[in-house]
């Protein structure tokens, strides 16, 4: 990794005076940090880190498209892991969650900024954040003799990404406190026109999440259904529908064979549909025992 004499950071912020104040606060907190963007949105958030490469992402946890943490996942994705790539930013996000989903945050090795952002607060992040380059950049010195990447770090930084996003899903729990789970859904009702068909959700090969809808394939057909994917899966026999990238979803028992491509991707091959399914970064430990 080849740190710039300045170091640099990416906001993202779908607020624009929470966005202004936290550039104005780092100014004071940390003179020497270059910004080189503030975004609005998640997906922003992702092309402009991958075309920008920051040494330090501010991701706000709510916001349009894709929220904080989905879009570090999706960067994680798609960041370059060649022996000369840039090391993955260093991760800060800024949330307005209560102190139980906090607790979580304190557990991972990122850190967090509440909002209203204080500047105490925020001077311990800086701390935090320079003490993280500085041992990164550490350990890329003593990396050049043997051409390695920095895949442990990556690895880490996933095994976080999954716990914040296990937790924030909890937050907000649908079932009551002290209520049984709900049996999984057993059928799904489809519109099609001004029919409404009853399809069995073990047909269901996978679901996939398009636009405001989600694509339902079986082996014969596909239908869409309005019900976002976040809540279909809590529907969802876990056991059964395993999540393998943000979009998609697969039932188990149609799939035919895992393969990592040249590039180290890995695609799900089905048994009764032709087509092939990306595994996310942030679900490739599925499939480590197969």
């Amino acid at each position: 990794m080849n740190l710039p004499s300045a170091p640099t950071a990416l906001i993202a912020e779908d607020e624009p005076l929470l966005a202004a104040a936290l550039r104005s606060e780092l100014a004071c907190a940390w003179p020497e940090l270059r910004i080189l963007a503030s975004v609005g949105d998640g997906r922003s958030a992702v092309a402009q880190a991958l075309a920008l490469q920051p040494d330090v992402l501010f991701l706000d946890i709510r916001m349009p498209a894709l929220s904080g943490l989905e879009a570090a996942a999706e960067l994680m994705d798609a960041w370059p892991t060649a022996a000369t790539s840039p090391a993955f930013p260093a991760l800060v996000f800024v949330t307005a969650y209560d102190h139980y989903a906090l607790q979580a945050f304190d557990a991972q090795a990122v850190d967090y900024l509440l909002k209203p952002v204080q500047a105490e607060r925020l001077k311990k992040t800086v701390s935090k954040v320079q003490f993280t380059l500085a041992a990164q950049a550490q350990a890329a010195i003593n990396n050049v003799a043997s051409n390695t990447n920095d895949s442990n770090t990556l690895e880490a930084t996933l095994v976080q990404l999954r716990h914040l996003l296990a937790a924030t899903r909890t937050a907000t729990p649908v079932i009551g406190s002290g209520q049984a789970a709900p049996t999984p859904l057993q059928h799904i009702q489809a519109s099609v026109g001004s029919t409404i068909h009853l399809l069995p959700v073990s047909e269901v090969v996978y679901f996939e999440a398009a636009d405001k809808y989600v694509r339902v394939l079986t082996a014969e057909r596909e239908v869409l259904i309005r019900t976002p994917l976040k809540e279909l899966m809590p529907q969802l026999d876990a056991n059964t529908f395993w999540q393998i990238h943000r979009s998609t979803v697969v039932n188990t028992h149609d799939i035919h064979t895992v393969t990592r491509d040249e590039a180290g991707k890995l695609w799900v091959q089905l048994r009764s549909r032709p087509e092939r399914l990306a595994v996310s970064r942030l679900y490739a430990y599925l499939f480590k025992a197969m």
